[in-house]
């Protein structure tokens, strides 16, 4: 197995655990560059990290899974979890790393944003008065505080650190929603297909079950990839077959009666789509 790199303190960096009460902000270009763009899947043992990404198409690398974050994106990466990037080489953004202790002395195991603290989250849905750059400017405005001297620097820090972790945890709330009505539809037009291709069978193609419920094929594929694990047509396939082999196993009918039942317009249609999934022959 391949061994993942820690990190006490920045990404490449080999120097000691940074100090208890650790902030530090950055645009995210200056690091990456550096690196040729590519940052290896690696943990920070005691750091939390914010990262925010202007709109690129970007490969995040997270416990062995590539996902391709295609918009405006805010990451909150917990100590030791597993964070990787692609970067494209105009990608632009801000990374904010903040030690375990910092965030601990600002939002109590206690808190409600607690269970937001505990995984990594990716944010990707954005409303009012909390858009993407809405995140952006409040952070610019704690890098500003950050590095200049001013009277109650640590108190302003502290009291920007809360206003900013709170509207992360309303972004969090908002994206749950949103998934949770996502997967709700995505469930609706599963079944929705499930009734249809019991009824039709091969009568119609995915074409047209997807044109039935006013969907692209490539929607109704994602749905049953984000349902099943399958494709549209391997769902169909799978249906085709269950319902031969129940034909061919408990009744007397004919291989071309079969066929026909299951709305193949041809005997031979049905008996080279059998083999080429099962492998054998419908007639034995």
């Amino acid at each position: 197995m391949k061994r993942i790199t820690h990190f006490e303190g920045l990404y490449g960096e080999s120097g000691p655990r940074p100090d208890g009460e650790y902030l530090f902000s950055e645009l995210l270009e200056t690091r990456s560059e550096n690196f040729d763009w590519k940052i290896k899947p690696h943990i920070h043992t005691n750091l939390y990290q914010i990262f925010l990404i202007e709109t690129r198409k970007t490969e995040f690398l997270g416990n062995n899974e590539a996902t391709w974050l295609t918009g405006p994106s805010i990451l909150l990466i917990p100590p030791l979890a597993i964070h990787g990037f692609n970067y494209h080489a105009t990608t632009k953004g801000r990374i904010l790393t903040i030690s375990d202790k910092l965030v601990s002395s600002i939002f109590p195991m206690v808190s409600s944003i607690a269970p937001m603290l505990e995984s990594l989250q990716i944010l990707t849905h954005y409303a009012p008065p909390y858009t993407f750059r809405y995140v952006v400017k409040l952070v610019e405005e704690l890098h500003e505080e950050l590095f200049d001297t001013r009277y109650e620097k640590q108190q302003m820090l502290t009291a920007m650190l809360q206003q900013l972790f709170l509207v992360l945890y309303r972004l969090w709330r908002q994206n749950s929603v949103v998934m949770q009505e996502s997967d709700s539809i995505s469930l609706s037009y599963f079944r929705k297909l499930q009734k249809r291709i019991s009824e039709a069978g091969s009568k119609y193609s995915i074409d047209q079950y997807a044109r039935e419920l006013g969907i692209t094929p490539v929607h109704l594929n994602r749905v049953c990839n984000s349902v099943a694990g399958k494709s549209a047509h391997q769902l169909l396939q799978d249906h085709l077959v269950d319902e031969a082999k129940k034909h061919l196993r408990y009744t007397s009918y004919t291989v071309s009666e079969i066929a026909y039942l299951l709305n193949f317009e041809y005997p031979n249609y049905f008996a080279r789509f059998f083999k080429k999934v099962t492998g054998l022959s419908p007639s034995g």
